[in-house]
This record gives C-alpha cells, sequence and structure tokens, in this order.
C-alpha cells in the first residue's frame, strides 16, 4: 500500500516528506559522482522476486553564482528533472534536484535475478555536479511490515530538530525491530564535516566527506550517499567511518516515548539534502505544515512498532 505522495515546495525550508510505502516494502540506495569523465555506475540492490514499486534519482549541484540543475541521463535516458532546489543557508549555491526513474529501473529489475543491479549515469557539466543519488523502493511478499520514507530538500546548515513522537513506549529489543537511516550529502569535503545528535547523544561530528566519488578528490564530485553496501556507521566514528548510514536502534531506550534528531554543519558549506529510512511496522504518513527557516520539515503520523508478539501499536510523530 502506498501511503502517501508529498511533493516538497522548491520554496520551503529543511527537508521535506515526499513518499512514504506501508507495507512489505524494501529499500535501497546508492550514491556516485566522478570528475574523471562524464560516466560512470550506480547500483540498486534488489533481492530475487522482487518488484520495483518506486524509484528516485537525485542529483546534487553547486554554482558559485546562480544554483542550477544540470543535464543527466540513466542507461542512455535524458532525465526530466523537477525544480532545482537550492539550499537556503549554506554557500556557494549548492542545491539538488530529483527525477522519477521508476520505469527505467523497472524494466532492468523486474524479473531479473536479483543483487546488485548497475545503471550507466551521464553527467552533461560534470564540474558543477558533485553526483547522484538512488533509491529504490521494491515489493516482496516474504518481507515483513515496514515503513519506507523519503525526505528531501535541504537541511539548515545553522541546525534542524526533528522530534518523533510516539505514543505507546517502543522496545529496540523487539525481534526485528528496525529504524535504519541513511544521509544525501553533497559538496562536502577535505574535514567538512555535520554533526548528527539523536536523543541527546551525538553519535557522529562527522558526517560527510566525498565518500562515493569515484577517483580523484574536487569540487564535481564531492557526494555521499548511505548505501546498502555501506555498513553502519559505528558511534562517534572518524571522518574516514562515517559512512552516513545509521542504525537509530542504539540510540533508543526501552520506554523511550519520543526519538530527537538535530544536524547542524559547522562550515555551512554542505548540503543534506537527502533522508532515506525503513522503519519496522505501519506508519500513516500525513502532510506537514508550513516549515520554519531552521526546520526539518517532516511528519510522520501513527508509527507502528511489531513487537513480539507482532501486535501492532499506533504512534503519532511531529517534527519542530
Amino acid at each position: 500500500m502506498l501511503a502517501a505522495a508529498l511533493f516538497a515546495s522548491p520554496a520551503s525550508a529543511g527537508l521535506n516528506l515526499f513518499q512514504s510505502f506501508v507495507g512489505n516494502y524494501g529499500l535501497s540506495t546508492d550514491g556516485a559522482g566522478t570528475l574523471t569523465g562524464p560516466d560512470y555506475q550506480v547500483n540498486a540492490f534488489v533481492p530475487l522476486g522482487a518488484t520495483v514499486t518506486a524509484a528516485y534519482l537525485y542529483q546534487a549541484t553547486y554554482n558559485f553564482t546562480t544554483p542550477t540543475k544540470q543535464a543527466v541521463s540513466l542507461n542512455g535516458n535524458a532525465l526530466a528533472f523537477g525544480p532545482n532546489v537550492a539550499n537556503g543557508t549554506g554557500c556557494c549555491g549548492i542545491s539538488s534536484a530529483r527525477a522519477d526513474v521508476t520505469s527505467i529501473v523497472a524494466g532492468v529489475v523486474n524479473g531479473g535475478a536479483g543483487g546488485t543491479y548497475s545503471f550507466d549515469v551521464s553527467e552533461g557539466n560534470t564540474l558543477e555536479t558533485d553526483g547522484v543519488a538512488l533509491v529504490v523502493v521494491y515489493s516482496l511478499a516474504s518481507l515483513p511490515t515496514s515503513t519506507v520514507a523519503i525526505l528531501d530538500g535541504w537541511a539548515s546548515v545553522t541546525g534542524d530538530t526533528a522530534s518523533i513522537n510516539f505514543s505507546e513506549p517502543l522496545d529496540p529489543t523487539a525481534p526485528g525491530f528496525t529504524a535504519d537511516v541513511r544521509l544525501g550529502i553533497g559538496f562536502s569535503c577535505c574535514g567538512q564535516q555535520s554533526e548528527v545528535n539523536v536523543n541527546g547523544t551525538t553519535i557522529t561530528s562527522v558526517a560527510g566527506n566525498y565518500d562515493d566519488a569515484i577517483g580523484p578528490c574536487c569540487n564535481g564530485a564531492l557526494i555521499t550517499v548511505g548505501g546498502d553496501d555501506d555498513p553502519f556507521s559505528s558511534f562517534n566514528p572518524t571522518y574516514d567511518t562515517d559512512h552516513e548510514r545509521y542504525n537509530l536502534t542504539d540510540y533508543i531506550n526501552p520506554g523511550d516515548l519520543a526519538i530527537t534528531i538535530r544536524t547542524s554543519n559547522a562550515s555551512q558549506d554542505d548540503n543534506i539534502f537527502l533522508l532515506a529510512g525503513i522503519f519496522s511496522g505501519e506508519a500513516t504518513v500525513v502532510t506537514p505544515g508550513v516549515p520554519e527557516p531552521a526546520t526539518w520539515a517532516m511528519m510522520i503520523g501513527g508509527f507502528a512498532l511489531a513487537g513480539a508478539a507482532m501486535r501492532r501499536r499506533k504512534t503519532a510523530i511531529s517534527f519542530a
């Protein structure tokens, strides 16, 4: 079941809820970028028998004068990107844009052998395109009931806070409990880093860098995306071992009623343009209100976390 399809306004501040899916769904994310040539590959990780429900390709760009989206193709198909979304608080014209690539990805994956599927990317302006992020949502009857949420736009570099409130106490020790979050960050390099704080604990001070660049580091290849082929980042990792993929269950105590997430970017020149996550159980996604300048504008209502007895618990999530 597709729970909601919410489109972010290019004028809105923060990361906005774009889409959510509830049911027997899985999530695949990957990123890549290069300066060594216009062509490279990005991957989707989909198990045998799964069917692609939705797929989106993001481009991360910069332009020191005017934020501009660039021409990008996938498997030889020129893509129609939506509005360019500039970070309203960062420097350097950092921005992103999103294209629906469901038909392209489904045409390769559906009926395939399962595993890793590679897609050819070609950039029209490789100097100002730091790279891409591929997000794929797939369905498979044998998967447990989960909620997949995709948020995009931009997080304020000066600090954004999200408070996730649950109507019933959480139990991260329950079998199958999942709270897996991945970030997509553009124009990050060379010691530039973001802090991520969960429930009052700083889990990393070094999110960022160009982990998914192919070839040398330089403007035009500054991209990192938490992906399926990345391990979860450890508690307070080093700059090189922060993979922008986080298991939030490590920072949830039994009985907690909320998860509060705060990010900030001291160098004020990194663009957190994507947050994708998969959570145990069902959720009903509601439309967020008009976001404030320093707020991640996202709202997820009715989280249901599966317990040992598989009892569904309704929850409500709101973001300040």
